[in-house]
């Protein structure tokens, strides 16, 4: 079992940044799997970034050149520092790892952007 705790959410204004953590309560140095995804009322889960492997990195389009995804081994952790926000990110940003075959989320961060 693999627990998470994400922090690092809070309120802020348009254009500014923030920097989530995801801490894993296990080491993470052989998890290759390991996103960061948002959800609003009503809406579903979205995929908003992934990091493969120690540095392989995707990002969903709305969110390219401003948002970066990064690992840290020793630490246990995976950041998503946000960039350049804007109102629309705001969201729940839950992290995600996959060891193994099962897939463990964290329990959601609140990112309010005001405009």
């Amino acid at each position: 079992q693999v627990q998470l705790v994400e922090s690092g959410g809070g309120l802020v204004q348009a254009g500014g940044s923030l920097r989530l953590s995801c801490a894993a309560s296990t080491s993470i140095f052989r998890i290759n799997d390991m996103g960061w995804y948002r959800q609003t009322p009503g809406k579903q889960r979205d995929l908003v970034a992934l990091i493969i492997g120690s540095s392989s990195t995707n990002y969903v389009a709305s969110v390219k050149g401003r948002f970066t995804i990064s690992r840290d081994n020793v630490k246990n952790t995976v950041y998503l520092q946000m960039n350049s926000l804007k109102p629309e990110d705001t969201a729940v940003y839950y992290c995600r790892m996959k060891l193994g075959s099962v897939n463990y989320w964290g329990q959601g961060t609140q990112v309010t952007v005001s405009s």
